[in-house]
């Protein structure tokens, strides 16, 4: 029987994982995760933000895959590669594999400013998601008590940088907080008044989309109150602060969604990498002179049609995980493998409350209709028909409501804040 370990519960991982179950009598699958959970990133945000729980987007990988009785789920972190004996080496065991399949996903990149860092939370887990809630709600509180006008105003700053998806979604869900959720909840300061200001350094927000499209979404940020910088590089970040260029913006709130970096691990395993350190894959998705291994989602580096790395999104880990999946059941039956070919079903911003963007290739979507998009398909990919209830449920009640139900403050100090994402 075949031995296959699985490095990553996410969204490739886990899609391998389910289609490899199904073949008890042939394969024996081991997966590992340095967290016990499979976590619902495009989601995060929205716990950020006090829109959800945790629990809402994170369910435990063991539930998720009980019912394969050829999968063992093992908490732990991998730290290294013995090639030339097929060994996995993580932080309490070596692991003997006859295919590895490596999907530990990215970090967020700070361009070699590694200690902008606790100034600037990166928006990658629960941990992160958690202390940007606290920092957010925590900045509200400080100037409810506040009576330097100064520091009131230095308190109800918020700067968001990054104009990805990410960026745009956390800028535009605070901006709906400061508007509605927050609006009767204070005496002393007006949350209508809060200055919130998405920093992008390229020519415009969401350029992955078409350009008419950007300009809908800056446009509905600024009806949410967002200031859209463009072509405005950060070149310093502080406990007081940030500096744009020259412009130096007073804050304690600075949420960084800007840049990608891959795990510590790829960098021990002398294999090609791009920029980003990301493992440059061949076309089945195995590592070059190691057939065997694969690599899969944002931890890999594939280039689609256009000569372009293939962007850090779900449909690409999903299909990456089927396509690795399948060409090693394939080849267990004495079949040649399958290239792997990207089929992009289109991508979607959200930046509030009936206001969204959709791109279907030759569809295109603004406003409410892309919204109820949106809405249909993060509800309908998400994990769990008990998340998928609840979560219908707690967004009916916020649209009609204009109330965010999570506003807890926890406070976790930096300490437990998990800074390496690796």
């Amino acid at each position: 029987m075949k031995h296959i370990v699985i490095v990553g519960g996410g969204f490739a991982g886990l899609q391998a994982a389910k289609i490899l179950g199904k073949y008890k009598n042939t394969f024996k699958v081991t997966l590992l995760d340095k967290n016990n959970h499979h976590l619902f990133q495009p989601l995060l945000y929205q716990v950020a933000t006090a829109g959800l729980s945790q629990s809402d987007i994170a369910v435990p990988i063991r539930s998720i895959l009980s019912k394969f009785r050829n999968i063992s789920v093992l908490q732990g972190t991998a730290t290294d590669i013995d090639f030339e004996n097929n060994r996995l080496i993580t932080d309490y065991k070596n692991i003997d594999f006859d295919y590895l399949i490596l999907a530990c996903g990215v970090k967020h990149s700070y361009f070699g400013n590694s200690d902008w860092e606790k100034f600037a939370p990166g928006l990658k887990t629960l941990e992160q998601a958690m202390e940007i809630r606290r920092r957010i709600l925590s900045a509200f509180e400080k100037a409810e008590r506040e009576q330097n006008l100064s520091k009131r105003k230095k308190y109800q700053t918020f700067v968001v940088v990054g104009g990805g998806p990410t960026g745009v979604e956390l800028a535009g869900s605070i901006g709906e907080m400061t508007r509605y959720a927050l609006v009767k909840d204070f005496r002393s300061i007006d949350p209508k008044l809060t200055r919130i200001i998405l920093i992008e350094a390229g020519e415009r927000i969401l350029s992955s989309f078409n350009p008419n499209q950007s300009s809908r979404a800056t446009r509905d940020l600024e009806k949410l109150g967002v200031q859209v910088w463009t072509s405005s590089p950060v070149s310093t970040i502080d406990d007081t602060g940030i500096m744009v260029d020259n412009e130096r913006i007073e804050t304690e709130t600075v949420l960084w969604a800007a840049g990608i970096s891959a795990t510590e691990l790829n960098n021990r395993l002398g294999v090609d990498l791009n920029r980003h350190g990301q493992i440059i894959v061949q076309d089945d998705l195995s590592i070059k002179n190691h057939n065997n291994i694969f690599v899969a989602g944002d931890q890999a580096c594939f280039c689609g049609k256009d000569g372009n790395p293939l962007p850090c999104l779900s449909p690409v880990a999903i299909q990456q995980g089927t396509n690795i999946a399948k060409n090693i059941v394939r080849e267990n039956k004495k079949l040649s493998r399958k290239k792997f070919k990207y089929r992009n079903k289109g991508a979607m911003a959200t930046i509030g409350k009936s206001k969204a963007i959709a791109d279907f290739g030759f569809l295109k979507f603004q406003g409410f209709t892309a919204w109820f998009l949106w809405l249909f398909v993060h509800i309908y990919f998400i994990t769990g028909f008990n998340n998928r209830f609840f979560i219908f449920i707690k967004w009916c009640t916020s649209y009609i409501t204009n109330k965010k139900g999570a506003r807890i403050i926890l406070n976790n100090s930096w300490r437990f804040f998990d800074k390496k994402t690796d």
